[in-house]
């Protein structure tokens, strides 16, 4: 299914190399998330490709990373998605943390995600965590707050472009994105819908999925 979304909807997150970065644009799309790395253990091929794209059309750039927790070396993996990036400028450096391939010691995770986070910093760049509560809860446990000084972009799929929505969890009080619909469509490419805030530059974004 095909969405109108000009005007509304102002940015995408892509897993794949997208092929018309132009119809992008040409919907009002000003932001692009490439990832950067992948859940296996490898960098994307695709990321700078995509940040290429997205510069020529004149978007906002962003990165994601999804990390690889049983590969470990977490300082290697953030250099790793750096380097993907071909020196290519881009504002916030999303970590993925999501229930997959994630170890049950909660304990571990912790430390891993703690350590993927100075890494980032420890390069000048700008860490985020996307995350939804019940994964954040599944992954480091309700309690655990390491992260709430910095920007969350959460996943709930109740189709309200809102915070409506947003109960407070690991220590964030407020998110700074929600990703609210998935499995629709922008220019003949599978996308999830997300929501950012006028408050926020007034940009929405969209994952590719």
């Amino acid at each position: 299914r095909q969405m109108c979304i000009r005007d509304r909807h102002k940015g995408v997150d892509i897993s794949e190399l997208f092929h018309d970065v132009a119809c992008l644009k040409k919907e009002g799309i000003q932001l692009l998330i490439p990832r950067c790395y992948r859940s296996y253990g490898s960098p994307d091929p695709n990321c700078k490709k995509n940040l290429e794209n997205g510069k020529k059309e004149g978007m906002d750039l962003d990165i994601y990373m999804f990390p690889c927790v049983k590969c470990g070396k977490p300082e290697k993996q953030v250099a790793d998605t750096i380097k993907a990036a071909g020196g290519e400028h881009f504002r916030y450096f999303w970590i993925d943390v999501e229930v997959y391939q994630w170890p049950a010691n909660k304990e571990n995770n912790r430390k891993f995600i703690t350590e993927v986070v100075k890494a980032v910093e420890k390069d000048g760049k700008k860490p985020g965590i996307y995350t939804s509560k019940v994964n954040w809860e599944a992954i480091v446990g309700s309690d655990w707050s390491g992260c709430s000084h910095l920007p969350l972009w959460y996943a709930h799929y109740d189709k309200d472009p809102s915070f409506k929505d947003f109960k407070p969890y690991g220590g964030w009080k407020k998110p700074f994105m929600k990703q609210y619909l998935g499995d629709t469509h922008l220019c003949k490419e599978g996308v999830d819908l997300n929501f950012y805030p006028q408050t926020n530059q007034n940009l929405s974004l969209i994952h590719i999925s």
